[in-house]
């Protein structure tokens, strides 16, 4: 085990697990006494691999997926509302999360919380870039500067390296942990991981 080293936590924007999971490792990582690395991906390239499809979309699993969402908030107590339109795409938010990344990462992980409760739990869709900037803007960022930056092509393809690397890591899931080379799929996961690190494995 690396002491102190940082734990990569592997997301993506239009997961509702990865939502309850970025509510939770702030306090996962004041007890282990080891930073998380925020990660933002996306699934849909990894789907595209592995040949499977959003939970919800797969016959006899979509039903209890959309009931265990709502529970699993519940047994964390985090503010959950289904979307009306889910799943969406996110390559805006995973855009503006790297831009900010790369000027202040708390920042970054402050708008990432934030974009993920206009979405899970105001409701609101956050697929097109103007819903994007306005939560960033609420969080400090410059709204002018950002659009233009989302226009980037260093920013799309800043980006699609991040989404390259998390596939290359083996990251399938939405959350995922990475700590001292052990993968962790799922925040039901987070226990596991915890006890992992706080006792050196098993």
């Amino acid at each position: 085990m690396s002491a102190g080293a940082p734990i990569d936590f592997y997301f993506e924007f239009s997961s509702p697990y990865g939502y309850i999971a970025s509510q939770l490792v702030d306090d996962l990582a004041r007890r282990i006494g080891r930073p998380m690395t925020w990660r933002p991906m996306l699934l849909g390239p990894v789907f595209k691999i592995t040949g499977q499809a959003p939970l919800i979309e797969v016959p006899m699993k979509g039903a209890y997926s959309k009931h265990d969402f709502a529970r699993s908030a519940r047994l964390h107590r985090i503010d959950y509302t289904h979307p009306a339109k889910f799943p969406i795409g996110t390559v805006a938010g995973l855009r503006t999360f790297y831009w900010l990344h790369d000027r202040d990462p708390a920042e970054a992980q402050r708008f990432a919380k934030a974009l993920y409760r206009a979405y899970f739990a105001e409701g609101r869709d956050i697929s097109a870039a103007p819903a994007v900037i306005e939560v960033a803007k609420a969080c400090g960022a410059d709204a002018a500067e950002l659009a233009a930056a989302l226009e980037d092509p260093a920013l799309k393809e800043r980006a699609k390296r991040e989404v390259d690397t998390a596939i290359a890591a083996g990251v399938f899931g939405s959350p995922y942990f990475v700590a001292d080379g052990e993968p962790f799929w799922g925040v039901d996961r987070i226990p596991m991981l915890e006890k992992w690190v706080t006792t050196g494995g098993w």
